[in-house]
């Protein structure tokens, strides 16, 4: 693509058009054109200023920057409804750029379900700051009060009519320069017009008729292929490599070493495909990985670095002594791949001493810092710029293929596309680790929970970033630390119970490189209490529900496993039904499980009920029904919520049900979809969702929250259904069978 580089002085005179300091080269960029890097240095990116995050061109139009992505989720098109609403435009006339470090604010990571609660209430603020401004410029113009105003369609006029003007003629050729006011009124949702209303995706039709590019289909001029030749170990050190065994293969440009980094290029990806299989290279061996069928006792053996005590309620071990029965359970969840269907993919450019990189990353501007580091970088000279890839709720290998891609274009002085395998993204992609919890509850004589001690055996680190596989490889630099995402969350209980003490063991080490995976720690520390939760109802001979609304004082908690309840059309029992004939038919068996969360305690409630049919002779698992009731505040497009929620059951389901990590002594070998099943489409369970909105609160998150509640749900159905407890992810026929022996 050809672009011209304009000054901002030049453009914005030469337009008439509030442009805010960012060139037209720049915009075409960041949607897939050549970039000129050093036409960016204009463009603040600063988060306190109201031009980082909005420009208005001399149509009305707007352009949002965005340092949130939309991985799949249809976040922009959450993003895109909430600037318009703030700004009074149709949401056709609002345009969005997404994680492009040289135009969008470093908003952070997009995870954590943060994208709206946190990245679009900073674009609602800035874009509030920026309609006050408008409304008093026009004031000023029209000599008429502010309040007399109303905005519409880009323009300004008064409520008793008169002349109007353009929001472009009010700050002609020149741009905000203000910071965003964090206390501006925003809109009144009684006036919303686009907010709290679905609206059709901005990016479906282009995904619909194949004009859409992913990161997988981007090109740029000049551009080779390279495929990294991986370790047959993970820890194995490259003795010797002969280049010459590769020699013959036509198109092929070059081997690179660097380190334990090794990797083939070639013109065509065809070629470097076929160098990576016939290189030959000898390697040491490595057999540092625990066994697998000693992974639990290797967990627990592990060594604790600190203890975080998440809750101390009363005195918990001193009330057991008083209790009229005792519980107690431990429940593991197996290590899961992100397993993205779409292998991931990179470009990297190294171009007059600047570094441009196209990446599928959900943190291009923590991105931003790891190649400056590793490649000793100044970080003004990185650039990264965001482009959709296939979809990875986590930190997948998408940031490790940006790395694999500047390495070789570093050795190479082109171009570089790097496309992951599918073994390479099974293989060598960061895993969500394995966790091991132990929970003991006492009860009074009515049943109820006198006290709850619970542990949890979790990795040690935060949800920084994961070191690069090439840096590691290669020997450069790169973080050392665990990065398992922020997993102690949801350890502590959202019920009054008198007697409480959680605590998270921090692990000094864990199999496998660990990465946060959709709703990490969250998940297994929901699916550990909601699972043990049911087995005190089950011992006190009480119906789920009641037991749950019994200890919850929360409102909006208790009001969601109502609604859940009514959804649902919760028969009032105690479990288990499956001495119940009317739960049988043949070798099924039939129940459902009922699980609740409020989200780190703090934010989104949602309640979920199962329903399982149960083979007994086979011990299979289906799901053919999911009710989901949520609160997350404040709705910005309903349509947009329902498909997450989707979204996170269907592949809970399956993470539920299938999927485990197999690994040996030396490497990862569930290295396909043989090996590393999925759910597949004939047993996608029917979702039924209710939504709850507050429109005059916060917007929360949810893209994770309902995933939290699926493992439980499903774990108390198979109980409600055949009087066995699954305590162990995934719940494959196997354990579930051997589970049955003896009900």
């Amino acid at each position: 693509m050809t672009q011209t580089a304009l000054s901002r002085r030049t453009l914005l005179t030469g337009s008439g058009a509030l442009l805010i300091g960012f060139s037209l080269g720049d915009t075409l960029a960041a949607q897939g054109g050549a970039p000129n890097p050093k036409a960016t240095g204009s463009k603040s990116v600063a988060l306190d200023q109201v031009d980082s995050f909005l420009a208005l061109d001399a149509d009305g139009r707007v352009t949002i920057f965005s340092g949130k992505v939309d991985l799949g989720t249809g976040v922009k098109t959450a993003l895109a409804q909430m600037a318009a609403e703030e700004l009074d435009l149709p949401l056709d006339r609002v345009t969005i750029i997404q994680g492009d470090t040289a135009l969008t604010p470093d908003q952070g990571p997009t995870y954590g379900s943060l994208s709206i609660q946190k990245g679009g209430v900073e674009i609602r603020q800035a874009a509030a700051t920026a309609r006050a401004r408008l409304i008093s410029l026009a004031a000023e113009r029209l000599g008429v009060a502010s309040q007399s105003l109303v905005a519409e369609n880009g323009t300004i006029r008064s409520t008793a009519g008169g002349p109007s003007v353009s929001y472009a003629d009010l700050i002609q050729g020149g741009h905000f320069e203000m910071k965003v006011d964090k206390e501006v009124p925003t809109k009144d949702p009684a006036l919303f017009k686009l907010v709290g209303r679905s609206v059709a995706r901005l990016d479906i039709p282009d995904k619909m008729t194949g004009r859409f590019t992913y990161m997988q289909d981007f090109r740029v001029p000049g551009m080779v292929h390279a495929r990294v030749v991986r370790p047959p170990a993970i820890g194995a050190n490259l003795e010797s490599v002969d280049a010459d065994s590769v020699a013959g293969i036509p198109g092929l440009i070059k081997v690179v070493r660097e380190g334990n980094f090794l990797a083939v290029v070639a013109e065509r990806e065809w070629a470097a495909i076929k160098a990576a299989g016939a290189l030959k290279a000898q390697w040491s061996s490595w057999e540092g990985l625990p066994e697998q069928e000693h992974l639990w006792d290797h967990v627990r053996a592990t060594k604790v670095t600190k203890d975080d005590v998440t809750s101390n309620v009363g005195d918990a071990p001193a009330a057991f002594p008083n209790a009229a029965k005792t519980l107690s359970a431990s429940y593991d969840f197996a290590i899961h791949t992100h397993g993205s269907i779409g292998p991931s993919c990179a470009v990297a450019e190294i171009k007059d001493g600047q570094l441009t990189c196209w990446s599928a990353s959900q943190m291009t501007h923590a991105l931003r810092k790891q190649l400056a580091a590793m490649t000793g970088m100044a970080p003004e000279a990185v650039r990264c710029i965001y482009l959709e890839g296939s979809g990875c709720y986590g930190r997948n290998g998408h940031e490790d293929a940006a790395g694999d891609a500047v390495l070789v274009a570093r050795a190479v002085g082109r171009p570089v596309r790097v496309q992951w395998s599918r073994a390479d993204e099974h293989g060598w992609d960061p895993k969500g680790p394995p966790t091991l919890i132990d929970v003991r509850a006492g009860l009074d004589q009515d049943g109820n929970v006198l006290t709850w001690h619970s542990q949890f055996l979790l990795p040690d680190g935060a949800a920084g970033n994961v070191p690069l596989v090439a840096a590691t490889l290669a020997e450069l630099p790169h973080e050392t630390t665990l990065s398992p995402g922020n997993i102690i969350q949801n350890s502590a209980l959202p019920y009054a119970f008198p007697n409480i003490r959680t605590v998270c063991h921090r692990l000094a080490d864990t199999p496998l490189r660990p990465s946060w995976i959709r709703t990490p720690g969250r998940m297994q520390n929901t699916y550990a209490n909601e699972a043990f939760l049911d087995e005190c109802a089950a011992a006190a001979g009480a119906d789920p529900l009641a037991y749950r609304l019994k200890a919850l004082q929360d409102p909006r908690g208790i009001a969601v496993l109502k609604r859940a309840a009514e959804l649902a059309k919760w028969e009032t029992r105690p479990s288990p039904a499956h001495r119940d004939p009317s739960a049988r038919e043949g070798d099924i068996l039939r129940g459902r499980g009922l699980s609740y969360v409020r989200y780190e305690l703090y934010r989104t409630y949602v309640a979920g009920i199962a329903e399982v049919e149960v083979n007994r002779k086979t011990g299979a698992v289906r799901v053919p029904r999911f009710f989901i009731v949520q609160d997350c505040g404040q709705i910005i497009n309903p349509d947009g919520v329902r498909n997450q929620i989707d979204g996170n059951v269907i592949q809970t389901v399956s993470r539920v049900l299938m999927e485990e990590v197999t690994f040996n002594r030396s490497a990862v070998t569930s290295l396909d979809w043989a090996s590393y099943p999925i759910l597949t489409f004939p047993d996608v369970p029917e979702v039924i969702i209710d939504l709850i909105d507050h429109p005059s609160d916060k917007p929360w998150g949810s893209g994770e929250p309902s995933a939290a509640i699926v493992p439980a749900a499903i774990s108390n159905a198979i109980f409600d259904a055949t009087g066995a407890r699954a305590r162990s992810v995934p719940f494959t026929p196997a354990k579930v069978k051997a589970s049955l022996q003896g009900t």
